[in-house]
């Protein structure tokens, strides 16, 4: 029985030495059932799972048994409870397996859907596909799988995709989106605004983006979010002024997004960067180092990044922006 959140009990895992987790494992072999245990076990697994052999065979062995005994957990419902392919293969393959024989069962509970659904998400676009769609026949009012189909469709939606597949990715996206929205609570609503206004850039609908950035701009509730709108509410219209011929609204706007007062999404994986590549290939490298500086008061964790790209452009290079492309 699990009574305590599992990101909670994750991170009290990831904080856990040797000697505690030998000690929590000889108390799960007398309680296996114990699920707050085998969650605390898979937040110190987590990370060593990347380079240990013993720590990644016991992480899939804890994530099997759920699957198996418990696969309505919360754990496997977060990163903790997933496996990566390419780092384990044999491992994925074995609880691929057991959510397979889960999924079989007709009458499988939707958190186990989602659940499911979450393990195969960056391995299986198909079948991720085809357990939202049942989730989402079994609950057509809950907002979670359009929102979920809809983030499974801009995932596949990358840079070096050919354009007319893009275009279509981006209209379903926008679609699963825009029910999400209408299914969705007002909280909802304003963390959904950005997936919409960038979809609908990406789906060439130029009305419909300026309509959602408006919402996300004027939003009157300082949240844990309204540092996000204000970024990336700046970037979309940044790139509709460029893609016009307005290089200095563009530039503005890239401005005004680096001005954002961070989010705690923005403060892990840093700002977005298509505008300010756009802005390099038309010659603009001033605003975009400019850019640089402003984003490195809310993205502290990226400032040797910043530094390098920073490098790059003064050299009259294009810095590799990497993940930070991805829109």
């Amino acid at each position: 029985m699990q009574d305590d959140d599992a990101h909670s009990l994750a991170m009290k895992g990831d904080a856990m030495t040797a000697a505690q987790a030998d000690s929590l494992e000889q108390t799960l072999e007398q309680n296996p059932g114990d699920i707050n245990a085998r969650t605390t076990l898979l937040g110190y697994y987590f990370r060593k799972s990347i380079s240990d052999e013993n720590a990644k065979a016991t992480q899939a062995r804890h994530i099997l048994w759920l699957v198996q005994n418990a696969p309505q957990s919360e754990v496997l419902g977060i990163p903790h409870g997933t496996i990566r392919g390419s780092l384990n293969p044999e491992g994925y393959a074995k609880v691929k397996e057991a959510w397979l024989s889960h999924l079989a069962n007709e009458s499988a509970a939707l958190v186990s859907l989602k659940n499911a659904a979450r393990f195969f998400l960056h391995h299986d676009t198909m079948l991720t596909e085809k357990t939202l769609k049942r989730g989402q026949v079994l609950e057509p009012s809950n907002p979670y799988w359009p929102r979920a189909l809809g983030q499974l469709y801009s995932l596949r939606f990358l840079p070096n995709t050919p354009e007319n597949e893009r275009l279509e990715l981006a209209t379903k996206s926008l679609e699963h989106y825009e029910l999400a929205y209408k299914l969705a609570t007002d909280e909802e609503r304003d963390s959904l605004l950005k997936c919409l206004a960038k979809m609908a850039l990406n789906a060439d609908e130029p009305e419909k983006a300026k309509e959602y950035v408006e919402k996300m701009l004027s939003q009157e509730t300082d949240n844990w979010n309204s540092g996000n709108n204000t970024h990336h509410g700046n970037l979309v219209l940044g790139r509709l002024a460029f893609a016009s011929g307005d290089i200095e609204e563009a530039k503005r706007r890239l401005l005004a997004a680096g001005k954002t007062k961070g989010s705690p999404q923005l403060g892990s994986f840093g700002p977005n960067m298509v505008l300010a590549k756009d802005l390099l290939e038309a010659n603009q490298p001033e605003v975009v180092l400019e850019y640089f500086e402003l984003c490195g008061g809310f993205w502290q964790m990226g400032k040797d990044r910043l530094d390098n790209w920073s490098a790059s452009v003064e050299n009259g290079e294009m810095p590799d922006f990497g993940a930070n492309l991805r829109y």
